[in-house]
């Protein structure tokens, strides 16, 4: 049964402060299970972090993408995995939202406990035009936290009924579909290195009927009906932030373990306590400074396109920054995460210590799209002025 929950009074980071303790008691279950505890759930809904992104017309927050980080990163200080799921829902139940029609939406993704999960987008899908929707047929995969979401969707490009692509706009028409988590068959395959708690399985469905006013064009300007600044940005910048802040909390948490563990430890290797280790107290300050300036970076290209899309003024310039900036972000804190890992010696490896889940789920998401280096390659040849295929931006 779902609690009721009190209004939004404390800031998104405040809120996700609020819930650290929880989810640092339920993460090692957490990773047993491959699913969020209830607990956890009942915490997130509590403070109402499943609706940062959602427009206040839906009764969501619309919470300033700078925030937003901010409050993805605490979650993930917690544990990744809930901090994933925070990001996944919010981006995609948000960038949804705002292109379907307003009662549909509401209605769909009412109360705190609302929540929508999907996978990836791929060529293997097929979507029908039909009168008065569409009838779906496909499978995907990673779909985190649809475990705990009544609604899941789906992206796949549209057909005619003739089989020729369907164009809209001038291009091939690409849709999410958005259905009940009940009309798909589910595929228990999570098993993987890290970030296992976000139970993020496979799902099918097999000529299901989804009608026009759950397929929305998320990032198509045309289909926008809200027009607040976090939804010019479009989902995939707003993924990247959350997922990079993902990665920063992490490693965040990763380094202030191992700096308490410098302060009470002697290891074997070393003539010297590491506490005073030169090599240990240069590294520490080193990845202190690695990760507060891929954090600062991040920040301060957030905050500058929020404010561009506010204007109108959001160019391709400043989308490549934040391209950029949530890139490299990924990969600065798992350098950083790995070298905690690293310089925490044989404590590291115990089920027991903090080190081991948090190194896995470090890993996991160090491999997500959004960390590829070919990201950085394409702002290189934007910077240059050359050849360039724009996306992901």
């Amino acid at each position: 049964m779902q609690k009721a929950v009190p209004p939004v009074l404390a800031s998104a980071p405040e809120r996700a402060r609020a819930v650290q303790a929880v989810l640092d008691a339920h993460g090692p279950e957490m990773d047993r299970r491959r699913e969020l505890n209830p607990e956890v759930v009942d915490a997130l809904a509590e403070q109402d972090l499943l609706r940062m992104l959602l427009p206040k017309s839906m009764g969501g927050q619309e919470t300033p993408l700078v925030d937003y980080c901010k409050a993805c990163e605490a979650v993930a200080w917690g544990d990744a995995s809930t901090g994933w799921f925070v990001n996944q829902s919010n981006v995609s139940m948000a960038s949804s939202a705002a292109a379907m029609p307003h009662d549909t939406a509401a209605a769909m993704f009412q109360g705190p406990y609302a929540g929508l999960a999907w996978g990836a987008v791929h060529s293997n899908s097929k979507a029908i035009r039909v009168e008065g929707g569409y009838r779906l047929t496909g499978t995907w995969s990673f779909a985190s936290g649809g475990r705990h979401t009544k609604w899941l969707g789906a992206h796949s490009a549209v057909q005619n009924p003739d089989g020729t692509p369907h164009i809209r706009y001038g291009r091939p028409d690409l849709r999410s579909f958005l259905f009940l988590r009940s009309e798909a068959k589910i595929i228990d395959d999570w098993h993987v290195l890290g970030l296992r708690g976000t139970g993020s399985d496979s799902y099918s469905v097999e000529d299901l009927f989804v009608p026009d006013d759950r397929a929305p064009a998320r990032d198509v300007a045309d289909e926008r009906c809200e027009h607040g600044a976090i939804y010019p940005i479009g989902s995939t910048l707003l993924y990247a932030c959350g997922f990079c802040s993902v990665t920063l909390g992490l490693a965040r948490r990763m380094l202030e373990t191992y700096i308490e563990l410098a302060r009470g430890r002697h290891s074997r290797s070393s003539t010297t306590a590491m506490a005073k280790n030169n090599a240990v107290q240069r590294e520490i300050a080193i990845l202190e400074a690695r990760l507060s300036a891929a954090r600062a970076f991040l920040h301060e290209v957030a905050g500058a396109a929020y404010d561009a899309s506010a204007r109108g003024a959001l160019d391709l310039d400043l989308r490549m920054r934040l391209r950029l900036a949530t890139t490299w972000g990924m990969n600065e804190a798992t350098e950083v995460s790995i070298a905690c890992y690293r310089g925490a010696g044989t404590a590291a490896i115990l089920d027991k210590a903090p080190f081991e889940r948090r190194f896995r789920d470090a890993m996991s998401a160090s491999q997500h799209l959004q960390a590829m280096w070919p990201m950085a390659e394409m702002v290189g040849r934007h910077l240059i002025g050359t050849e360039n295929v724009v996306q992901f931006v």
